[in-house]
């Protein structure tokens, strides 16, 4: 049985929107794009790498899968863009019927997700919050990979945000990475329901 795993940038306040370019993804009326690149490194970047290259198919939300396939198609033979253009690929969206971009299958629904674990090893999420947001409430999530910047925004999309199903705990799944600018990876597994109401008083 294969794992889904969410790769997500986020600054430290939580937003995760629009971080490869000033032009990302501006929804919302959101103009502090491309916040990622200048914390990016060599070590981060190779890091980065080795998630993709373990990666056997690629599952995104609508919005994502747009912006993924009208740039990594025309990036020649960049090591990213050859392994995300060779490697299956899955959109979930309710619109979509006749995906452009080449080894893309439309699903139409979170359900119909699961199906997938049956069939592939290393399943990645890449952005996708909405989509990652479902997926958690339906426990199809194995693990999160978070990519954490120091930076706040102070707005934007953030994975956590409105509702968002059961308060769920998590549990580090191996010791954080941390980069030369203060970036950092976490890596954690879903741990059951979140555990509140402890009074510290006593």
């Amino acid at each position: 049985m294969g794992i889904i795993s969410v790769d997500l940038f986020i600054t430290l306040d939580g937003v995760y929107q629009g971080p490869g370019g000033p032009d990302e993804d501006e929804s919302g009326g959101f103009e502090l794009g491309g916040w990622q690149g200048h914390y990016l490194d060599d070590e981060n970047g190779a890091v980065i790498g080795e998630g993709i290259e373990r990666m056997d198919a690629l599952l995104l939300g609508r919005r994502t899968y747009d912006i993924f396939a009208a740039f990594w198609p025309y990036r020649g033979d960049e090591p990213i863009a050859v392994k995300f253009n060779a490697m299956p690929k899955f959109v979930v969206s309710r619109t979509l019927r006749e995906p452009a971009w080449a080894g893309t299958t439309a699903l139409s629904d979170v359900a119909d997700v699961r199906s997938l674990k049956e069939r592939f090893d290393d399943i990645h999420v890449v952005g996708s919050g909405d989509l990652a947001r479902s997926l958690l409430e339906a426990g199809l999530v194995d693990r999160l990979n978070l990519y954490v910047y120091p930076i706040a925004l102070g707005q934007g999309k953030r994975l956590f945000e409105g509702p968002t199903g059961v308060p769920s705990a998590f549990a580090l799944a191996e010791p954080p990475r941390v980069f030369s600018t203060g970036a950092m990876l976490l890596v954690y597994e879903p741990a059951g329901r979140a555990v509140t109401g402890y009074d510290m008083s006593k």
